[in-house]
Order: structure tokens, then sequence, then C-alpha cells
């Protein structure tokens, strides 16, 4: 049963029924908000049903806009671990530090939560293609589900994407293009994406929610296996790396479900979480800028290529989310990125990609500058896993010696 009400686009109010064949307003090319009846939902769902329930983000699925659960396209996603950070605490001094570590996901990021959703959707309303404009997890997210599903799928990767992403993608049969023209805020697989979709007809799957609603309904799931594994109680602190915005606004939109039904009481401050090189949302959020005019960032470029939307699609939503969340915004440079990535995987083991740890860059920033205090509790979103870019890694050298222990006490300092 699904407890999908309608479709309602966030800048008209048109409302469109969930029969229609639908992703963007056709009045003024909006973004569609997917509505449920909560009240509804509210005499079916509870902490104890939830908890019952088997791991993974379909246990939320009247949360979600699939009408029939044979249409349900899985990899066998499980709940993510919530880890608590206690070497990595001591160093940053926070007591109740927590990762949200989402490598853990089938393709090795948080895009799955996006693209299980989205190619459900897709095979519910009969589309035999789907096509995604990425930086490279999405699509690989976005190429895994829809060989699962049987569908044809087109990727269209910025010039700069990693060997990496590109040979996953190849692997799950999806049909990958480069595109070049990442430059004064013109994003050329949005432009690509936008023209296949108006000449083929085929199912629009990004990973933001302004050209297609359905998947952007993934991400806020994190929210509620966070409030489960706390317990039922939400974080002082949630810190997204953002590109398009999808993320933090979906999970915001999580945060505010679960206190709508009753099962968590308080809810969270979001942090957005952008590198120097590519910071559309944190000027906005710093100059006050009308969430529906934020300028693009016109030359790109940071280790952190997943964040690296020139314009936020979804940045009104992420906005909406951090004044509502009494939140802030913070940027970093490639440099703390880069030592956030090696303190992560030294203290925790955790080895996550650039985008995928900016976050933890944002908190030791925020920190220093009093921001948040050692007995809050913060979540920090790992989305990415470090093996999907490799690149912008420096070559490690290892010695070169015999079996024989005196060069082996010789090459690691080693003492007699």
């Amino acid at each position: 049963m699904s407890y999908v009400t309608g479709l309602r686009c966030v800048k008209c109010g048109k409302l469109y029924l969930p029969k229609d064949r639908v992703f963007t307003c056709k009045e003024d090319e909006g973004r569609l908000d997917v509505q449920y009846d909560y009240d509804s939902m509210a005499s079916r769902i509870s902490r104890e049903t939830l908890e019952w329930r088997r791991g993974g983000l379909w246990k939320y699925r009247e949360l979600l806009p699939i009408e029939n659960e044979e249409n349900i396209v899985t990899l066998g996603e499980v709940q993510t671990p919530l880890i608590r950070c206690k070497n990595l605490g001591k160093i940053i001094g926070m007591r109740n530090l927590y990762l949200k570590d989402e490598t853990k996901n089938p393709t090795a990021s948080f895009k799955d939560r996006p693209m299980t959703a989205g190619v459900s959707k897709a095979v519910e309303l009969g589309f035999d293609t789907t096509v995604s404009a990425s930086s490279g997890n999405a699509a690989a997210a976005l190429a895994a589900y829809s060989a699962r599903a049987g569908l044809r799928c087109y990727t269209f990767v910025p010039e700069m994407a990693s060997l990496g992403k590109i040979a996953q993608l190849s692997m799950f049969g999806a049909h990958v293009v480069r595109l070049r023209g990442l430059e004064n805020g013109v994003d050329p697989t949005v432009t690509m994406l936008r023209l296949v979709c108006k000449q083929f007809g085929w199912y629009p799957c990004p990973s933001f929610a302004l050209f297609n609603p359905y998947q952007a309904e993934g991400p806020k799931t994190m929210s509620y296996e966070i409030a489960e594994q706390l317990d039922w109680s939400t974080p002082d602190w949630v810190f997204a790396g953002v590109g398009s915005g999808a993320l933090l606004a979906g999970n915001w939109k999580g945060y505010d479900e679960l206190r709508r039904l009753g099962l968590v009481k308080a809810l969270p401050h979001m942090v957005a979480v952008q590198s120097n090189g590519c910071a559309p949302v944190v000027r906005a959020f710093e100059e006050k800028m009308d969430p529906n005019k934020i300028v693009p960032w016109e030359h790109p470029n940071s280790v952190a290529t997943g964040l690296m939307d020139p314009l936020p699609w979804d940045g009104d939503a992420a906005l909406k989310a951090i004044h509502d969340s009494s939140g802030t915004a913070v940027k970093v440079s490639n440099e703390e990125i880069l030592n956030a990535q090696r303190i992560l995987a030294k203290t925790e083991g955790i080895f996550a990609e650039p985008s995928g740890v900016a976050v933890l860059a944002g908190l030791k920033k925020m920190k220093n500058q009093g921001k948040v205090t050692s007995d809050d509790c913060v979540v920090l979103q790992i989305t990415g896993s470090g093996l999907k870019d490799l690149d912008v890694i420096r070559s490690a050298e290892a010695p070169l010696i015999d079996p024989d222990i005196e060069a082996l006490q010789k090459v690691l300092k080693l003492k007699k």
C-alpha cells in the first residue's frame, strides 16, 4: 500500500497525482516534492514495528514512493553502520562523535539509496531506459540497479571523472560518455540529460530532485536509520557534504517525517560542507541570497570531485533545511580534506573518498571556532569509499628488501 498523496511543485504549488508520469512541474519546471498521508501512516508505523523488521532502507517502505513491492529493485541493501569514534573523538576533542558509514552500501556509496528508489519507480512506471548526469557515484549506482532490473542505462560524466568510477560503470554495462565544458557555472552532464530526455523520452534518474522527485526520497532513509541506531533520539548536529544539495535536503525531510510520526521529539542542526573550490551553497548562506537565486560557481576545482556541482540543483531545499534547522554552512580547503582523509583512515580504519570525508574537515573547523562543543552529539555522513577515487592519493613508497631480519631493521629503524 502506498501512502503517497501527490507530487507538489515547490514553486507554484500545483499538485500532480501519483499516476501521472511527471518529474518536474509542467507550469514552471519547478521541483516536485513527494507528499504522504502521515496521519494514516502513523497508525501502521511504530518504533516496535520498525525494529522488528530486517535492516535496509526498504524496511521503511511506507515512507517510500513505491505502490507495489513487486517492483522493488534491490541489491540486498543493509542498514549501514553508525560507528562511535573514540579514537578520532579524542583527537578532535569530541565525546559523542559518530560516523554513518555509507561505504558499506552495495556500490560503496550512499547513492545506492536514491538509485534503488529511482530504478524501482522506473520499473513501476514501465520505462526501459534510464539516464543520469553524475560525477561518478550516482552513475555507478544507477548502472548497477539498472543492470539488476534489466534496463538500458546511459550515464553522462564530466571530463575529470576518475578512471575507477568509469571502469565500474562500464562493468555494469552502462553506456558511458564523458563531456567537456564544466565551467562558467554550466554542468554539461545536466545539459545532455535534458536533451536526451526530451528527444528520446528516457527515464531521468540523477541524484538530485529537480529532474526526478522519486529517487530523491532514498537519502532520507539515512535519517531513519540514525535515529533508530541512537535509540530513537537525534544528534545535535548532522554534517553532510553538499554538491547538488539533495543529500542534506533529503536527510532533513527524513528527520521532519520522524517528528511528524511521533517517532522522535527533537531535530538536529544541519551543516552543509563544501570545498573552497566549489561552494555556491556556502556562499549563498553567508551572503543571505534568495534560495531560488543561487549564483553558480564559475570555475569549480577541487579534490572532492563528487561535490563539484557548479549550480546546486537542490540548493534551495538545502538552504531551507539549514535555516529551518538553525544549522550552518562551512567550506574547507583541499589540504584540510586530504588531511581528514588520512586521519580517518589511520584512527578508525575507514577509507573514504575526498567527497565523503569533507564533513570531517568541516567538523574540525567548526570545533576550532567553538561552534560545536565537546559534549555535542555529532554525526558525520561518510558518503563514499576511498577506493572510488584513488587518483588523488599520492603514491606511497614501500621499501624492497630480501627476506632478512637485519635488512628489515635497517629500513624500518627497528631496535635489535
